[in-house]
Order: C-alpha cells, then sequence, then structure tokens
C-alpha cells in the first residue's frame, strides 16, 4: 500500500487536441504541451527513421509502441492508487509492468500527485506529469517510459527535460521546489533502466529548447505571462 499526503488539491487544465496539443490555463492563457515542445529535439532523427524503414512500418511501430506505453502507464497509476492494476491489462503491458513494479514498491514512499496537470506561466508550457512523490525519501518528479531497446544516458535528454519542466511547474504552482527527477524505463525483455539526475542541470537546456520550438513555431509570445526564465 502506498502512502498519500494528504490536503494536496489538484486541478484539470482544458485540452485542445491537434498537432500541437494545447492547454488552456484557468486564467486563459493558451500553452502548448510539454511533449510538443520537446518533440523538436527528436524531428529529425524520426523523420530519417520514418525514411528508412518506410513510412508504413513507421507508423505501425508507432501506433505499437504509443499503445503499450498508455497501458503501462494505466497500470503503474492504478498500482500507485492502490487499486488492481492487473484488470483488464494486455499480456504485453502486464510483462513489462512486472518488470518495473519491484522498483515501484522498493523506491516509492509518500506519493503527492500523480496523472496530475501542471502549467508555468514563466515557461509558457503545460502538462501532464506522471508521479510526484518521495523517491528514495527524497521529493522527484517521476517519469514513466516504455523502450524496445535498452537507453544509454546520453540519449535521453528529453526525459530529463520533460522532468526538469514539470519539477519546474510544480514550484511555481505550488511554491515546494523539486530537485531529483528519475526516468523508470520498462525495456522488452530486458531489465528495466533507472535514471537520476538534479534539475538544475538541464533548467538552461530546457529554456533554449522551448525558445527553439517558439522560433520554429512563429510564436511570439509563447510564455504570456513573464519571460522564460528559471522559477525563483
Amino acid at each position: 500500500m502506498f502512502n498519500w499526503k494528504e490536503g494536496f488539491e489538484g486541478f484539470e487544465l482544458e485540452v485542445i487536441e491537434g498537432s500541437p496539443r494545447r492547454y488552456v490555463t484557468p486564467e486563459g492563457n493558451i500553452y502548448p504541451s510539454m511533449t510538443s515542445v520537446l518533440s523538436i529535439l527528436s524531428k529529425d532523427s524520426i523523420e530519417k527513421w520514418k525514411k528508412r524503414v518506410g513510412q508504413k512500418a513507421a507508423n505501425k511501430i508507432s501506433r505499437q509502441a504509443a499503445g503499450r506505453g498508455t497501458n503501462v502507464h494505466s497500470m503503474c497509476e492504478k498500482y500507485i492508487a492502490n487499486e488492481d492494476p492487473y484488470k483488464g491489462a494486455m499480456p504485453d503491458a502486464i510483462e513489462m509492468f512486472n518488470s518495473i513494479k519491484p522498483l515501484i514498491t522498493e523506491h516509492v514512499g509518500e506519493v503527492i500527485t500523480q496523472e496530475a496537470s501542471l502549467y508555468s506561466d514563466t515557461l509558457g508550457i503545460a502538462g501532464r506529469v506522471d508521479l510526484i512523490a518521495n523517491w528514495d525519501d527524497e521529493l522527484s518528479v517521476v517519469d514513466f517510459k516504455t523502450s524496445r531497446k535498452p537507453k544509454k544516458e546520453e540519449w535521453i535528454l528529453g526525459y530529463y527535460l520533460q522532468t526538469t519542466g514539470y519539477a519546474m511547474m510544480f514550484e511555481e504552482r505550488y511554491g515546494i521546489p523539486i530537485d531529483n527527477i528519475v526516468v523508470l524505463i520498462a525495456v522488452e525483455g530486458e531489465n528495466p533502466q533507472i535514471f537520476s539526475a538534479k534539475k538544475d542541470k538541464y533548467i538552461s537546456r530546457l529554456q533554449d529548447t522551448i525558445l527553439l520550438y517558439k522560433e520554429d513555431n512563429n510564436e511570439n509570445d509563447i510564455a504570456s505571462s513573464g519571460n522564460i526564465g528559471s522559477v525563483n
């Protein structure tokens, strides 16, 4: 059983589906999603991969990966919510979830929130964080990923930027700093991987990526409230 911190109240953001996905804040600002902003990092490599394997094969692989990732995320969410994660789950998702379940049990302590809406007027972005909880007794942003093959740390810059963004959003919204970021990856047919870091190392790169996204999409005011910068 996971213990949940009492008294934390989150909120839901209105979602504008499309490409890019956008969120509407309670103040009426419209911000791109974190994943949309970070997609700019892999756009060239994805296009090269599609040309190499073919559009049809790429679409099939992408759909399968997205579906499997969603299913594993759902199982993690149910497990941390102290619900039965296996009800209605698919075999491939069960196998991958079972590989990371012992790590979740071992490392996750008190839970603050999961699948929570967050946004930053300073950064001009929004999204939904997988999990905010104590990881080895340190308040952390935890992100769950799935992969067909093991990752090298130099390949997961986007994951670190994503978790850094959520840590900054959470601090801006609730005044609670989070320094630790964790990425837990379930790998098909392999042992799972844990990567962790401190967000301060990635703040500058996240800001640069947001500005690059802004320029690439001709958005003159991605951060409608204030300049893009770190949370004080």
